[in-house]
């Protein structure tokens, strides 16, 4: 592929530079290929786009730099931030006032998948240095995937509601774990103070930025229309400029337009119609966004250890999930059939586990790089693999208003 590109720059020179023609074809080939691959077999969208970043990736596209820096990060930061503003504003704090067995389920889903794999990574071998942080890593499910999903299936119910609420809850305490760690990976720690202070740097930051952000959009809100498309534009302008300020601050950008999100819902409980808002912006932003993470991760090392310890850390990860949140199910008000499938449906992993990993490999090259050898490969697997079995979960627990078709020569039919 390299020596494709170096052909095409010999005669072909853009004025916005030959890399925005490779995304422009790249985000294309990624959009027809995502709606084909959802109009003939079912599957949703976010699996055609993972597939064709895949494939560039392994073909040796450069256009995507790990570990994640630059533009390619902003994007990646603003696609999260996007998505996890929006998971925040969907999650009412005073439903864990009326059933605090849900936040008991979340923090027990995560504790164990956090011990599950970092125990396992230490039974093979892993240096301690990378199998906490592989342990963090694998925490964070994926609202980017999952929500995504839920709009190609066109899901609403229990099972879905919950699903959306525990994995943004894991992404929570990643990110703001995440980031703390790698500001003292390579600093040991003296005692509780120097381990406790970076945590709560990160989230004093974090919800500092997420509160001015959503008290702006409540000031907005009062002489807005919440249906309006400048209060939409105004809304990603606001994200856009805490993305971009809210690390250089010691803060996590994602982290602070989740927590803007969750507290404008408090300011602002009524329903805003958020999906129909952002429309075409924000679907090229994900598209962007999926194809330039399974870029990235399909640039991993794949030889026969790496691969081992990256197959072993999905397998426990799915186990100690589902482990987890059916020992925080007692109470929580749902079956334990709804568990197992909120449990599935949190399979998948993508750009939040993505950007906890490069933060590791930014602080440390050395043990980003043992990190990254394992984590990067299980992302990929799960970004596919993880959309595949939340669809599947979805489905079987009936809470899709749309019957998994295949189209064939034009002929659309339910399959059994």
């Amino acid at each position: 592929m390299n020596e494709l590109m170096s052909f095409w720059a010999q005669w072909l020179r853009p004025s916005a530079g030959l890399p925005t023609v490779q995304w422009a074809l790249l985000l294309a080939v990624a959009s027809v290929t995502g709606y084909l691959l959802q109009r003939y077999s079912g599957l949703p969208k976010v699996v055609g786009y993972t597939l064709v970043g895949t494939a560039v990736g392994l073909a040796g596209f450069s256009g995507a730099i790990w570990p994640l820096q630059g533009i390619g990060l902003f994007l990646v930061e603003l696609g999260v931030a996007v998505v996890l503003f929006e998971a925040g504003g969907r999650i009412p704090l005073r439903w864990f006032r009326h059933n605090p067995m849900v936040l008991v389920q979340s923090i027990a889903e995560s504790a164990f998948t956090y011990f599950a794999v970092y125990w396992v990574m230490l039974w093979l071998d892993v240096p301690e240095r990378a199998a906490g942080p592989l342990a963090l890593v694998a925490v964070a499910a994926s609202p980017t995937v999952l929500t995504r999903v839920v709009v190609d299936t066109r899901a609403a119910g229990p099972v879905t509601d919950r699903a959306i609420v525990l994995a943004t809850l894991s992404s929570l305490y990643a990110l703001a774990l995440g980031s703390a760690h790698a500001e003292v990976i390579n600093r040991p720690a003296a005692g509780l103070i120097d381990t406790v202070y970076p945590v709560l740097v990160v989230l004093g930051m974090s919800v500092a930025v997420g509160a001015l952000l959503s008290m702006l959009m409540r000031l907005a809100l009062r002489v807005m229309s919440p249906t309006s498309e400048n209060t939409t534009i105004l809304l990603l302008a606001l994200i856009a400029a805490s993305t971009a300020v809210t690390a250089h601050m010691g803060g996590s950008a994602p982290l602070a337009a989740l927590l803007g999100g969750m507290l404008l819902k408090q300011l602002h409980p009524r329903p805003w119609g958020w999906p129909r808002q952002m429309g075409t912006a924000s679907s090229l932003l994900t598209i962007l966004m999926f194809v330039l993470v399974s870029t990235v991760a399909a640039q991993a090392n794949w030889s026969g250890p790496v691969a081992g310890a990256a197959v072993a850390l999905v397998v426990v990860r799915l186990l100690a999930k589902a482990v987890g949140v059916g020992l925080g199910n007692v109470g929580s008000g749902a079956s334990w059939r709804q568990a197992l499938w909120v449990s599935c449906a949190m399979a998948p992993m993508s750009a939040i586990a993505l950007l906890v990993a490069s933060q590791f490999v930014v602080a440390s090259a050395s043990t980003g790089h043992l990190i990254a050898r394992i984590a990067l490969p299980a992302i990929l697997v799960m970004e596919v693999l993880g959309a595949v079995i939340a669809t599947v979960a979805i489905y079987r627990a009936g809470e899709s208003s749309k019957p998994w078709q295949r189209s064939n020569n034009g002929d659309t039919r339910r399959e059994s």
